[in-house]
């Protein structure tokens, strides 16, 4: 992606305790205690597989159980927290539901707000200040940038997350997976497709032999 490298980091001052995190960090690496690499996996871990499993598993379950996502769209928060999923950063939890004609993006204007206990660790492109500057404004060509390209009859709407609110995508069920449990649906489910800059894609089907 072009306009927001995966890498990039948010600008300005940082929190009192981020620079206490890259100190205990830079120590523990001097110390020879532990290597930047396996804190890199970490993170990648936490960022990509660990924390938004816990959100996969909210989406597979609305997706196979109609009053689980009626309970899920009226009330994010409960619905969630039925399957053993809260805290602080998921007190007030909304869910907002993708359809054929409405695709819905979350980002946090003003800092990093994010709902961590469904999606994990914020990704890095996530706090960035072009992600947070653009998408609102040109929503459509950020989302381009992160491959997906959506017909021009499609409306997206912007969410913005603050300190009150957290936003999660309830992503469409990708067409070919009528057939599938809802512990084969969780592993469809990624990160980006509950903030809103990706689609849930079917898996392939097996080569014929």
């Amino acid at each position: 992606m072009s306009g927001i490298p995966h890498d990039s980091h948010q600008t300005g001052t940082e929190s009192y305790a981020a620079l206490r995190t890259k100190a205990l960090e830079s120590l523990l690496v001097e110390k020879g205690l532990i290597t930047t690499d396996v804190i890199d996996t970490v993170v990648r871990a936490y960022e990509q597989d660990i924390g938004p499993l816990n959100g996969a598993k909210v989406v597979a379950r609305a997706w196979v159980d109609p009053a689980y996502k009626q309970r899920l769209l009226a009330d994010g928060t409960s619905a969630i927290a039925e399957l053993g999923f809260g805290g602080r950063q998921g007190v007030d939890m909304v869910v907002l539901e993708n359809t054929p004609m409405v695709h819905n993006v979350v980002v946090c204007t003003l800092c990093s707000c994010y709902p961590w206990p469904v999606l994990g660790l914020p990704p890095s492109w996530y706090k960035s200040y072009a992600y947070r500057s653009r998408v609102v404004r040109e929503s459509r060509v950020v989302l381009r940038e992160f491959g997906l390209e959506l017909p021009v009859s499609v409306e997206i709407r912007v969410w913005d997350s603050n300190s009150d609110i957290r936003y999660m995508v309830l992503p469409e069920r990708p067409a070919g997976t009528e057939h599938l449990s809802e512990a084969d649906l969780v592993p469809l489910v990624t990160r980006d497709a509950m903030i809103g800059v990706a689609k849930v894609q079917a898996p392939a089907a097996p080569a014929r032999r």
